[in-house]
């Protein structure tokens, strides 16, 4: 590409990136701001920030209460989210920081959805190591004997949870325990809760013996569980500790795609 060509390329209007750090500001607040704190956040004299408000407001980006004089985003604001929410598809936006995070970890790395059996495994980055695991693309995991399943138990709505727990007995394309005792209801409730609490899963030596896991959620801007990311791998080699450093990246990589689809919790495992 040729210099002219180049710079034509790189042509901005200034004006529009310095306005965008009062939007930038009012939404990281998420409630209505003073124009002084606004200017401040945004790193700009309140006289500088008034006539970009003005013009935002004109357009409908930016909205003033006539009362309090405090100003948030405005309706034309909400219609551009709106859009970009149904538009997003979670696969597609997990899919680059999940393929990126596989070799950092060197295990097995999973993406799951919630599919009409259950928990569905919709792609996998192979470990650096021969692992025999029966897991492939459109596996069906076990919601009560899987790390996988657990997170969705744990995130789902209690009705929803309970639905897929029924439907899997009996189900031959559930990958389930060489084992599977159904644990008591207050045993479950027990489970689900201290997941809940850790904002992960672990499953160790289960569905198969001598195979680890670990599983995070990933949820969409209405702190809906909408993915699980789970990482597995032989028990010799696989840290599955709550301190460990495959679920630390877990847990960030779940909590960037979370970002991503809009959620605005502090961690993966945080909910309203």
């Amino acid at each position: 590409m040729t210099e002219p060509a180049l710079e034509e390329k790189r042509r901005r209007i200034q004006s529009i990136e310095t306005g965008f750090g009062l939007l930038k500001a009012l939404v990281d607040c998420g409630q209505p701001m003073m124009l002084r704190d606004l200017a401040a956040q945004a790193g700009m004299s309140s006289a500088k920030a008034h006539p970009y408000l003005v013009s935002f407001t004109n357009v409908g980006l930016v909205q003033q209460d006539p009362v309090t004089g405090l100003y948030e985003l405005g309706p034309f604001a909400l219609q551009m989210g709106l859009v970009s929410l149904q538009s997003q598809n979670p696969v597609k936006i997990a899919l680059p920081l999940v393929q990126a995070l596989a070799p950092r970890i060197g295990h097995t790395l999973g993406l799951a959805v919630l599919g009409s059996h259950g928990p569905t495994m919709v792609h996998i980055s192979e470990a650096s190591y021969p692992v025999h695991v029966n897991m492939r693309c459109g596996t069906v995991m076990s919601m009560l004997h899987t790390a996988t399943g657990h997170v969705f138990a744990a995130w789902l709505p209690a009705e929803v949870a309970r639905h897929y727990i029924e439907r899997e007995a009996g189900d031959s394309a559930v990958v389930t325990s060489i084992s599977p005792l159904r644990p008591s209801p207050s045993a479950l409730a027990e489970l689900l809760e201290r997941i809940r609490r850790q904002g992960a899963a672990q499953a160790l030596g289960n569905p198969l013996p001598g195979i680890d896991a670990l599983s995070v959620p990933v949820f969409d801007h209405s702190g809906q569980i909408v993915l699980a990311l789970t990482s597995l791998g032989p028990s010799t080699l696989f840290d599955a500790g709550l301190d460990s450093p495959i679920l630390a990246q877990l847990r960030q990589c779940a909590a960037t795609i979370s970002r991503q689809l809009g959620w605005r919790g502090a961690a993966s495992g945080d909910k309203p």
